[in-house]
């Protein structure tokens, strides 16, 4: 794990773009297309409006996945993950991509889990873009997370400090709006990634960061797993980075 400091948000987003667009030219490069996951949520703001004007890629060679969506949540609320990257995302690309896997868990969720596994399973993933929740979360892999299960996607429970946190955000009026339930990629499908870009501004992350990036490996604290990857880069700024010993 590498830590990459910026003074604030705006400068963070400019580094982890330009460090996520050289890392998919390169996949391009190298094997004709690249693999992509999208994170969302208020830490990629400013990433994702750096990387949609980033120059030289060709996106109609890229497949994108995400991350997560609330069950039973439809695409056209505000806080859907599908509307939050059609418009922080795919619609604002220069080029359409070669394929944009949404999840969808209005209905059914456990079969969407086995639909869009199964998909992601035959697309190896170059670069994973993610981010680090208030309390530790990976994806939607709340604490106490399961760092063994071996399916792509699972249904997850959110706990009270992530529904608490959606709400803090602004995605919902009401803590008893924010879903319970949830569709996240897992751990290990995270961890298969051949490269990760984690972007964690704001002080509210302080704590997490701290537990996550100097704490034990444990799912008390999911996102300290990304230790143990080869290729993980964690661009904090000032404010997120205020509780570390360095």
């Amino acid at each position: 794990m590498k830590i990459i400091l910026s003074t604030d948000k705006k400068q963070l987003g400019e580094k982890a773009a330009a460090a996520g667009a050289e890392a998919i030219r390169n996949a391009i490069d190298l094997n004709g297309h690249a693999n992509l996951i999208v994170a969302t949520g208020a830490s990629q703001f400013e990433m994702l409006s750096n990387l949609v004007k980033a120059d030289g890629i060709r996106w109609d060679c890229v497949t994108a996945f995400h991350l997560d969506e609330y069950v039973g949540t439809p695409i056209t609320h505000p806080a859907s993950f599908r509307h939050y990257l059609w418009k922080r995302f795919v619609s604002q690309l220069p080029l359409p991509l070669a394929g944009f896997h949404y999840i969808n868990a209005e209905k059914n969720p456990q079969v969407e889990c086995d639909r869009i596994g199964k998909i992601i399973a035959n697309h190896p993933v170059d670069l994973a873009f993610v981010g680090i929740g208030e309390n530790g979360h990976l994806a939607f892999n709340d604490p106490p997370a399961d760092f063994d299960i071996d399916a792509p996607y699972l249904i997850v429970n959110l706990d009270e400090p992530c529904r608490k946190q959606q709400l803090g955000e602004g995605w919902f009026p009401t803590l008893a709006d924010v879903p319970q339930q949830a569709i996240s990629m897992s751990i290990k499908q995270i961890m298969k990634s051949k490269q990760i870009i984690c972007s964690v501004p704001d002080e509210r992350k302080s704590k997490a960061v701290k537990a996550c990036v100097e704490g034990p490996v444990t799912n008390l604290a999911p996102a300290s797993i990304l230790q143990r990857h080869a290729a993980c880069d964690v661009y904090l700024d000032t404010a997120s980075a205020s509780l570390l010993k360095g």
